[in-house]
């Protein structure tokens, strides 16, 4: 259920230890849980489509940490944005940070990946089981390779329907997912939902599915 435009929420500029990792920490009032978000490659934090997605699930009562992956100078080398385990390492970091700052312990958390970021996620999934909800959009989910079957959070997979390639790779990975799972195609949409309405779908998809599962609330028609 969509919450109040009128409820204030909170954002800072954040700095996640021990790489000093730049972010954005933002809090609808009240927020009920967080979702970490994994861009993909050549993304950072300031990423319009994330924020776009951000604002969405923040209206649903879900805060959000969207971050920079990498440090400046790990972004040069451009085989780190390709570096799964490393992507899923950081989002790691993230969550035990969410876990320990005062305005978000105690919540549940939940991952929104893109692209590669999709891929790490997944990883980060697989082994850390507090994690309540993953949603892929446009996802390289193939990349999680064999954590797949060990992911064991809900997960939602959002796919172009103008991204054959993709499409295939992730009804693949799907296949190998033993967890709660759906994957939902967007008519019309590359691979970067550029097209009227398209990551408005996206939107709704994720928020839908997220607060169904970290904030337990039910869908309605």
């Amino acid at each position: 259920m969509e919450r109040a435009t009128h409820e204030r929420e909170r954002a800072e500029a954040v700095r996640l230890p021990p790489l000093g990792l730049e972010g954005i920490l933002a809090l609808p009032a009240g927020a009920g849980a967080v979702v970490a978000f994994a861009h993909g490659s050549g993304s950072s934090r300031l990423s319009p489509r994330n924020a776009r997605v951000a604002a969405a699930l923040r209206a649903h009562g879900l805060g959000t940490l969207v971050f920079d992956l990498l440090t400046d100078e790990e972004a040069e080398d451009r085989a780190n944005v390709f570096d799964i385990p490393l992507l899923a390492e950081r989002l790691r970091l993230a969550t035990r940070w969410l876990a320990a700052d005062a305005r978000t312990r105690g919540l549940p958390v939940g991952y929104f990946g893109a692209s590669t970021g999709a891929a790490a996620a997944l990883v980060a999934a697989a082994s850390e089981p507090e994690i309540g909800a993953v949603v892929s959009r446009g996802g390289r989910p193939d990349l999680a390779g064999a954590s797949l079957p060990r992911v064991r959070a809900p997960t939602l997979l959002i796919v172009g329907g103008d991204d054959p390639v993709v499409l295939e790779l992730n009804r693949e990975a799907l296949a190998e997912l033993r967890c709660e799972k759906e994957l939902v195609v967007v008519p019309g949409a590359s691979h970067l939902f550029e097209e009227p309405g398209t990551l408005e779908a996206v939107t709704v998809l994720a928020s839908r599915w997220l607060a169904r599962h970290l904030l337990h609330e039910e869908e309605r028609p």
